[in-house]
Formats: C-alpha cells, structure tokens, sequence
C-alpha cells in the first residue's frame, strides 16, 4: 500500500517536485554536471511546454492536487517538472557515466 500523500492537499503536486527536485539537484552537484544540465534543459523546456499546453489544453489529462496557480496556461507544477525531469534524468546519467568528469569511457 503506497503511502497517501494528499495530505498536503493542493500542495500535493508542488511538494513531490520540491522532493525530486532536490534530489535531482543533489544528483547534478555530485556529478559536477549542474552548467551542463541547465544548458539541456533550457533547450528542451520549450519543447516540454508546448507539449505540455497541448495536452493539458485537449484534456488528456488534469491535475487535481495542484496550488492552481497559472503561468503562461499551464500550472506552475508543471513548469517545475518540466524542469525536475529532465534534471533527474541527466544526474542519475551522469552519475552512472561520469561524461562531466572528463572520462568518455563507458
């Protein structure tokens, strides 16, 4: 049985990407990888926001336990993830791979 985290209600949303946020954050500075991974996620945000509008502008899904605070159409939730996701991905990457460290072996 997972645990029931809406408890926080309509920070619910806001709190897991504060949670994964941090340890993507935590990931990256271990790595030594935070300038590489801003310059990724600066190019792929667009991408993410478009996507993200679309899809939450034709209904393919809704987010309940959010501040419901907007920015630029979308919730201000899912700007953060647009920036946790990727953030995460390429600090477990880089952590497994060390490619900031200067070793291109793999």
């Amino acid at each position: 049985m997972l645990p029931d985290i809406g408890i926080f209600g309509p920070y619910t949303y806001l709190v897991t990407e504060v949670v994964w946020g941090t340890v993507a954050l935590a990931l990256l500075w271990r790595a030594n990888a935070l300038r590489m991974a801003a310059k990724t996620i600066v190019v792929l945000y667009p991408i993410a926001y478009v996507w993200d509008w679309y899809t939450l502008t034709v209904g393919v899904f809704a987010i309940k336990l959010r501040t419901g605070v907007d920015l630029l159409g979308i919730p201000i939730e899912e700007h953060i993830f647009m920036i946790v996701v990727p953030a995460l991905i390429l600090g477990i990457h880089e952590n497994l791979h060390g490619l900031s460290s200067g070793s291109n072996s793999e």
